[in-house]
């Protein structure tokens, strides 16, 4: 699940003056001694904002850059039950573990007055739910979808995953079968979750099948069924493909570097992760990060900043609204796309993968 993260050079020049614009900490403090540190990955936390806070407040933002989930985790259950960080980022889908582990505090939204500066298709969303709290401030977003072409297919035919299945692009699409073997369940018209069959067995089978044998019957229209982002990315740029189900990062990358390709979310739905920050179970300064969080939240800015700097999607109010025309189309799915994501949730994933990952062998050996 490896998204492309662009560095900093091969941002547009243009696009960087919003940087310059200083930070506007709506609800300042009298300097304050103290401290907060902060779990998170390379260019989450924008550096302007990070300086405008530390002088508004007094507060030091110490960071410490994490790889992967996992890493994070078992930095984190190493130090339990007093851990050193006070804010962690965890990918939405991974809640359970955390949760389970206690190794998180449930968020206070009370604590947040810009709270409302999220838009409300993330706050409102069910993954935010577990045991009845929320547990993270969503920051940004990754997604899997449409990836076309638009020198060979539309706009209009890339408004449903059945431009996949049409006999004139055959031998010219791709996809990580394992990943698209969920966005089918979604086409087919099945929870692709799972969590509906979660105590029947029988019905998840049957809804793997029915995907297992259409992706047969359909199995003529793929190029080569690949496994990582620069793989899809060199298809595209030789022009063996002409759409394909992507990650947003490599379809980002594309886009940014100028090839006649878009992302889009088809009407059927597809599915993302959402990365957020939260507050650890008795870290040592949760006050400031709750301070750390709402001043994050406050200037659609820093969400700007985070997902041109990132490559995901910002959660922020307005933040597409400060990116070039390229980097909207590159990062800032629209709001209906947004609409149409099905954010992804564990509770039935050891059955469901065990259901896929056979089928996926069938669907190969076919």
């Amino acid at each position: 699940m490896a998204l492309w993260t662009p560095s900093r050079r091969q941002v547009l020049k243009g696009a960087a003056a919003v940087v310059a614009a200083p930070y506007v900490i709506r609800a300042k403090d009298a300097l304050a001694a103290g401290e907060v540190n902060v779990w998170t990955y390379d260019n989450f936390l924008p550096e302007d904002f990070v300086a405008a806070f530390q002088n508004e407040t007094g507060i030091r933002v110490n960071q410490r850059l994490v790889n992967d989930q996992g890493q994070q985790f078992n930095l984190l259950a190493a130090e339990a039950p007093n851990p050193t960080a006070d804010i962690v980022t965890v990918a939405g889908h991974r809640f359970r573990q955390f949760i389970d582990s206690e190794l998180l505090a449930p968020l206070d939204t009370d604590r947040l007055a810009n709270w409302s500066n999220i838009k409300p298709v993330f706050t409102r969303s069910d993954w935010m739910t577990v045991e009845g709290n929320l547990w993270g401030a969503p920051i940004l977003m990754g997604s899997e979808g449409l990836t076309y072409n638009t020198d060979y297919v539309s706009a209009e035919a890339a408004q449903s995953w059945s431009v996949m299945f049409d006999d004139q692009y055959e031998g010219r699409t791709a996809y990580i079968i394992q990943d698209f073997m969920s966005v089918v369940l979604l086409y087919l018209g099945y929870d692709g979750n799972m969590i509906e069959y979660l105590d029947d067995r029988p019905a998840a089978e049957a809804a793997v099948n029915h995907v297992r044998d259409f992706l047969i019957e359909h199995k003529d229209m793929v190029r080569k069924f690949y496994d990582g982002g620069a793989e899809v990315q060199q298809m595209f740029i030789n022009e063996d493909i002409v759409m394909a189900q992507t990650w947003s990062g490599p379809a980002a990358k594309l886009i940014m570097d100028g090839f006649p390709v878009r992302y889009t979310v088809p009407k059927e739905g597809s599915f993302a992760f959402v990365y957020t920050l939260n507050v650890t179970n008795n870290g040592p300064n949760a006050d400031n990060a709750y301070k750390l969080l709402d001043a994050m939240m406050a200037s659609s800015e820093v969400g700007t900043v985070m997902s041109r700097e990132s490559g995901f999607t910002s959660t922020f109010e307005g933040a597409a609204d400060g990116l070039s025309d390229l980097e909207r189309a590159a990062t800032s799915p629209s709001d209906e796309e947004l609409e149409r994501l099905v954010f992804f949730r564990a509770e039935a994933n050891e059955m469901k993968y065990d259901l896929i990952d056979r089928a996926v062998e069938e669907v190969k050996a076919a």
